[in-house]
């Protein structure tokens, strides 16, 4: 309801200068509101370039303190590990995954021995980091299987909770999934090991980065249309969301963030959980390049991180927050 009308009300007096802009805000964002993705890779002393994101970079774990330091200093609340996992470690059944040895588990065991609870870990839950395939899941006659696949996740999540990760991300969008790991972590003495679940996964162009990131972009048979969502549909959204709360969900996902903040609203709204969203590597990657060739102001990047609170959002995962000091003021 509009209460008023001009010449009595102006609107524009509010915005006439700084400190009343400031003193009306409706959203603002603070460290708190981030999660950042730090990308994993064998081997010693390397910071490795991925092309396809400027400014993003995969490191080894001797590489791996200054980077976590910071994040602690800037009071970020947690990382999320993503593995480059090394070819000849990879088959049709991503048994990797599941090795307390790999890349992840050896990462979650140092962050916690030198900095412990500083910082929360988050760690992905799917295969396809691991598959020779690049998909999700256990893979027959180009379909991805389900309940197969859902035991493979199982132990993935309490091998990953037992090394020490903090909250369990099953990103695979297979059904019923998040009710066998919660009772898994429970059975398993893990009640205290949270679950983000990516509920809201839709199949989309904006993931090209990533896979690159993650050495499966030219592994990947086929698309992933016959598990993540159709980005046509959004009551489907609430329907998966609905499901994965019942099954024992701590926190919720939606996957890529700036196409679906309609989503995320919706969402928000209906459940009152909290809410994640993923400013995915796509997004990450226009934008970026855009700001570096000038099309574009660089503002844009704040711009593009408070439509995620405005729509809702508790707290966002983006490449851009180890920069946010630069970012924010």
């Amino acid at each position: 309801m509009i209460t008023g009308k001009f010449p009595n009300l102006r609107l524009r007096r509010s915005r006439k200068n700084d400190w009343s802009r400031r003193l009306i805000e409706e959203n603002n964002l603070t460290s708190s509101d981030f999660i950042l993705p730090i990308f994993l890779i064998e081997g010693k002393n390397k910071k490795q370039k991925i092309s396809s994101m400027p400014g993003v970079y995969r490191y080894t774990l001797d590489k791996l303190s200054p980077f976590i330091e910071k994040a602690i200093r800037n009071k970020i609340p947690m990382i999320a590990l993503f593995p480059y996992t090394n070819s000849r470690k990879k088959n049709e059944l991503g048994t990797e995954s599941l090795n307390e040895d790999n890349l992840v588990c050896k990462a979650i065991r140092l962050i916690k021995k030198k900095y412990k609870d500083q910082i929360g870990i988050m760690c992905d839950v799917a295969l396809d980091p691991y598959t020779s395939h690049g998909h999700d899941g256990l893979l027959k006659s180009g379909y991805v299987l389900n309940d197969e696949t859902i035991q493979m996740l199982i132990n993935q999540s309490l091998v990953q909770a037992q090394m020490g990760c903090d909250v369990i991300a099953p990103s695979d969008m297979m059904d019923g999934r998040i009710g066998e790991i919660r009772k898994a972590l429970d059975k398993n003495g893990l009640k205290m090991t949270q679950i983000l679940s990516y509920a809201v996964k839709y199949a989309s162009s904006y993931y090209g980065p990533f896979r690159d990131a993650v050495g499966s972009k030219r592994l990947l048979r086929g698309d992933k249309k016959n598990y993540q969502m159709d980005f046509r549909n959004s009551d489907e959204a609430l329907r998966e969301v609905a499901l994965d709360i019942k099954e024992g969900a701590d926190m919720v996902m939606v996957k890529p963030g700036l196409p679906y903040l309609d989503i995320i609203k919706s969402v928000k709204e209906k459940f009152k959980i909290p809410v994640m969203a993923y400013q995915v590597s796509g997004e990450y990657s226009l934008l970026e390049n855009s700001v570096n060739k000038n099309l574009v102001h660089k503002d844009i990047i704040l711009e593009n991180l408070i439509s995620f609170k405005r729509a809702g959002a508790n707290a966002i995962i983006s490449y851009y927050a180890d920069r946010l000091n630069d970012i924010i003021k």
